[in-house]
């Protein structure tokens, strides 16, 4: 049975998603700088996400921190042309470039948008089965759990945690811990 994580990592290059000055390092397994105080996450913390939010073919999902747009483009991967990703990023040169960099990889049904001021994730297209968040958060962001329909799975790290967050249909949450990461923070307005 094939892995379909490790086959969206070997069909999404990291490389493509890299500034030129970084793009020699894509290999190396450490989080690489993209400019703006932000970084592209190593491969084996993306990994290791993608897997506890066990994204499915035709899933709808929101990628808040979008930064270089390469996990956005690996969710797309994860969904298929049946599914969506909607990424959000506070930057606007990460998601000009992000944006640029997902048009060469030509995935109809992901884009990046820019993040509305005092707004977190993207409420207008909600609810989404799947949320991933590349930043660190002070806490768990309540706003990211609303956003999630019934069974939703929420993925960020909080205060260092990896936290997992999986939705009832009555609203309730189950709250797991997955070990120690380091992000950079998760920027608000």
């Amino acid at each position: 049975m094939s892995d379909p994580i490790r086959a969206a990592m070997a069909s999404v290059s990291r490389e493509d998603f890299l500034p030129e000055g970084q793009r020699a390092q894509a290999a190396i397994d450490a989080p690489l700088p993209i400019g703006w105080g932000q970084t592209n996450s190593q491969p084996h913390t993306v990994e290791a996400m993608l897997r506890l939010l066990e994204v499915g073919a035709g899933m709808r999902v929101l990628d808040v921190g979008a930064g270089s747009g390469w996990t956005t483009a690996l969710l797309a991967h994860l969904v298929g042309e049946s599914g969506s990703v909607v990424g959000v990023e506070i930057v606007p040169q990460l998601r000009e470039r992000a944006t640029a960099a997902l048009g060469r990889f030509d995935p109809r049904h992901a884009r990046v948008e820019l993040a509305e001021r005092g707004v977190l994730g993207w409420p207008v297209e909600a609810p989404y089965d799947r949320v991933l968040v590349s930043a660190a958060a002070r806490s768990l962001p309540t706003p990211l759990v609303e956003q999630l329909g019934d069974g939703g799975i929420l993925v960020v790290p909080v205060r260092g945690v990896m936290t997992r967050v999986v939705r009832g249909a009555d609203g309730s949450a189950v709250v797991t811990e997955h070990g120690a990461y380091r992000f950079v923070p998760l920027l608000d307005w």
